[in-house]
């Protein structure tokens, strides 16, 4: 949401979100909602997982807008429930607004790159592009925002969910290392979008016009 008053500075910095409550609600429903597909597809069953991302098909572009929130199984959705829930509540620390603009470039850029890359003949679902998206963020904007303590977070993140990154290598022919990879690269765009932006607002007069790149809350 733009603002007519310049941003605080500090804001950029934030490790948490300023209200948890709102921001808690949010991760908690995005991931409920991943629940209520999978059950639909479950009870129905509905045979969603034919709709997530077919490569270099034009029948299957649309995918990129379906894949984030279609699992292939229950396993394969619990296995990505936490990372979800703490990437995207810690992701909120420049309100729902940044959030909404990071996770888009996430979505968006991750699914396209795994269109263009993944192998033929395959379906790419799961919310696991968003979730090393969404890391790759919060390891990486304390160095565009030059914060000690938003670099502090990332290397207690790096030390607890480190052993992730290594998803973004060929291995598991089953799991989408594309995805992974390009979610991430995803997010460190994203990272030094909100960054510049945030440099924009800084230097913007105070009482001035606001900035179309005012990505805050």
């Amino acid at each position: 949401m733009m603002s007519g008053q310049p941003a605080h500075p500090a804001s950029a910095k934030r490790i948490l979100p300023a209200d948890p409550k709102s921001a808690g609600a949010v991760a908690v429903a995005f991931t409920v909602l991943l629940y209520l597909v999978e059950l639909v597809d479950t009870v129905l069953p509905a045979e969603l997982d034919t709709g997530g991302i077919a490569p270099r098909s034009l029948d299957g572009l649309d995918g990129i807008l379906w894949a984030p929130v279609l699992h292939g199984s229950w396993g394969h959705l619990l296995s990505n429930t936490i990372p979800v829930l703490v990437f995207a509540f810690l992701t909120m620390a420049g309100g729902l607004g940044q959030w909404i603009v990071v996770t888009a470039t996430i979505w968006i850029l991750g699914g396209a790159g795994v269109w263009l890359v993944a192998e033929s003949g395959t379906f790419t679902v799961g919310a696991s592009g968003l979730a090393f998206g969404w890391l790759a963020f919060l390891l990486v904007r304390g160095i565009f925002n030059r914060s000690g303590s938003q670099l502090l977070l990332a290397g207690m993140l790096l030390f607890i969910w480190g052993g992730m990154l290594w998803g973004v290598l060929p291995s598991n022919p089953n799991i989408s290392w594309q995805g992974h990879l390009f979610g991430a690269l995803a997010g460190i765009l994203a990272a030094w979008i909100v960054s510049r932006a945030g440099r924009r607002r800084k230097a913007s007069p105070p009482g001035g016009a606001a900035h179309p790149d005012n990505l805050g809350m």
